[in-house]
């Protein structure tokens, strides 16, 4: 007769699944049971809204302990690790283990992006830690969409544009912590010059959605959140898909340099919400998903109050459209990545096939436009189709959107032909270089996007016309480099964005945008070893992230050698 396992005597429910007398894992605290049960205690808790749970816990907390954690677990009927894998993810989650100390009341973001660095950012964060007022923190943070006036930073939720030291301290004395109420036309003032008729149209028959389609065919209108793909055909695929369909709008333009989404939704939030609406109509969409970035709360703001004024007027039924916040990531730009996050997840890309046409948020056939393409919408259905094509310079057509920073005399979103060159954005809309400044090269196409040198200032910026040179337009992120700048800076700086922003999910780009940091950082740099490494990324990275991490310093390898010496 064998002798009795001594773990059976312990445990008579060893080798059994799920046969444990107790949960395994963390024992739940009664208090913050309580505390999240109370929290939430008018909602129907659904496993896909598990990032909106998280920043609502973090805004009535400070930060998410890990009993709350726990907690939120156990109501949504997951182990801890599904949620803490999620809430580690994303930077603006601020998670509090046993013992751990929580983190300061305020948290105040320098952003450290190129344009910033460009404008002092460094030196503003060095001197903010030196005053260590209480209960504040100083943190670095990736672009936060705020390029024209650099440096920017968040205090709290309030954006501040050319930010000083005092400027920021005046903020936080002030408790000047939440964003100014934005004035922008109201749901009226869009509808007395015809908003929303074409929505109206499409509902009452006297368009159909082939019309509509046919108008954006001969329009030309494409993605303008960097792939460029024709509008028209995405419209046409999902509809062929057998419902039934989803709609998702890709709202984290998180691309350093690239701030023109905002502008849009600051200065006509309604023309964007109509151009959504048509777009979720032809596809015959059941539901729509809005995934803004958190790095706007300000408009996170505005959004949810027309959207519900769109409910009260009957325009939409209630949860039509709804609102999702990003928490920080950089890699929720991209398309599945975001359909992965609103779903509740870490923001981990897909690989495709199949495409978000087929497959798409919740494995249904997903429409997905970035938030400037739906805004065009109404503008194309208000004129004739040649109306769009008729613009362009340079054997190009159409119109575009450059978000232009750096050192020209007037930065902002620069409404220009399609295919205006870098030398004619600088002198007929920035109002030439800055004072002091000589051009000596730009970022065609944000930070992934390439770097050229001044002398060839002549080429058309639009989709297809960098490509042969390394380079692409993406969202029209123009950022303008001098004689002032080291160019040396400059890719080290995007490497480290890259680096930090990496969603580590595959080798090539979580390892390979580290060691290309590290590469960067030496006296001489391995020309050789560095382009093997950007071939590799290139070649076998999952998503564009990765595959065009390489992209700035390829370009000053070939274009600035000089600066390397």
């Amino acid at each position: 007769m064998k002798s009795a396992d001594p773990k059976r005597l312990i445990n008579p429910g060893f080798g059994r699944r799920n046969a444990l007398p107790h949960p395994k894992g963390r024992e739940l605290s009664d208090t913050a049971l309580a505390q999240i049960s109370d929290l939430f205690a008018q909602e129907s808790l659904q496993n896909d809204r598990l990032i909106e749970y998280l920043h609502k816990i973090q805004d009535q907390f400070g930060h998410l302990s890990a009993h709350h954690l726990a907690a939120m677990a156990h109501l949504l009927k997951l182990a801890m690790v599904e949620v803490f894998e999620v809430a580690s993810f994303y930077a603006h989650f601020d998670i509090v283990m046993d013992g751990e100390q929580a983190p300061p009341a305020l948290t105040v973001r320098v952003c450290d992006s190129l344009t910033c660095c460009l404008f002092g950012a460094d030196d503003l964060l060095a001197n903010l830690s030196k005053t260590s007022p209480e209960n504040v923190r100083f943190v670095r943070a990736p672009c936060i969409g705020r390029c024209a006036t650099a440096p920017a930073a968040l205090v709290g939720r309030n954006a501040l544009e050319n930010a000083t030291v005092e400027s920021i301290q005046s903020a936080i004395s002030n408790q000047q912590i939440q964003p100014d109420r934005l004035d922008y036309p109201s749901l009226a003032d869009y509808q007395s010059r015809g908003g929303y008729q074409h929505l109206q149209n499409f509902r009452d028959g006297s368009i159909t959605a082939d019309e509509i389609i046919a108008k954006l065919e001969a329009s030309g209108l494409r993605g303008l959140g960097g792939a460029g793909f024709p509008s028209s055909m995405k419209w046409k695929f999902v509809r062929n898909q057998p419902g039934p369909r989803l709609m998702a709008v890709n709202g984290d333009e998180g691309e350093p340099g690239t701030f023109k989404d905002r502008h849009y939704l600051e200065a006509e939030p309604h023309r964007f919400l109509e151009g959504t609406l048509i777009g979720a109509h032809a596809v015959e969409a059941d539901r729509v998903y809005i995934y803004l970035r958190d790095e706007y709360p300000h408009l996170h703001d505005v959004l949810n109050r027309e959207i519900a004024v769109l409910e009260a007027s009957g325009l939409i039924t209630k949860g039509f459209l709804e609102m999702r916040r990003g928490a920080g990531a950089y890699i929720c730009g991209e398309e599945t990545a975001m359909l992965e996050s609103i779903e509740g997840k870490r923001g981990y890309p897909r690989q495709k096939p199949p495409f978000p046409t087929q497959v798409g948020l919740f494995g249904r056939p997903t429409l997905i436009h970035n938030v400037e393409t739906l805004y065009w919408i109404p503008l194309v259905l208000d004129h004739p189709p040649e109306w769009l094509p008729s613009h362009g310079r340079n054997g190009r057509k159409g119109l575009r959107s450059y978000s232009v920073s750096g050192r020209v005399r007037n930065p902002g979103v620069k409404l220009a032909p399609a295919g205006t060159s870098v030398r004619e954005l600088i002198d007929e809309f920035c109002g030439g270089m800055a004072e002091g400044h000589t051009f000596k090269g730009y970022l065609p196409g944000g930070a992934s996007g390439g770097i050229l040198p001044a002398s060839m200032d002549n080429i058309p910026l639009d989709f297809g016309t960098l490509e042969q040179h390394g380079c692409f337009i993406g969202s029209a992120a123009v950022v303008v480099l001098s004689d002032q700048d080291d160019m040396r800076m400059v890719v080290q700086n995007l490497m480290r964005f890259f680096e930090d922003e990496s969603c580590g999910q595959c080798t090539p780009c979580r390892v390979g945008t580290e060691k290309a940091v590290a590469l960067l950082n030496q006296p001489e740099w391995d020309k050789p070893l560095l382009e093997d490494l950007a071939k590799v990324m290139r070649d076998a990275s999952i998503c564009g992230l990765g595959q065009a991490a390489t992209n700035p310093l390829l370009s000053v390898l070939k274009h600035f050698p000089e600066d390397l010496r």
